[in-house]
């Protein structure tokens, strides 16, 4: 997920995708304390796409603010 397609997004969107990463955050968080996650990778991906959205929220927050 990259920064400029979550710009064009309404914080409302944002806020939905951020409550999805965060349940598979959860869920991969999961499988590794069983031993079944296969892609280590993509828990940092999802960690890097949920602090994305928060920094494109905030960034919307000001933006409104002024």
């Amino acid at each position: 997920m990259k920064a400029e397609e979550l710009k064009t997004k309404t914080p409302d969107q944002l806020r939905d995708s951020l409550v999805q990463l965060k349940k598979e955050a959860f869920n991969l968080r999961f499988q590794q304390a069983t031993n079944q996650l296969e892609n280590t990778a993509r828990m940092r991906a999802v960690r890097r796409d949920v602090a994305r959205i928060k920094t494109v929220l905030v960034q919307k927050a000001a933006d409104a603010a002024k």
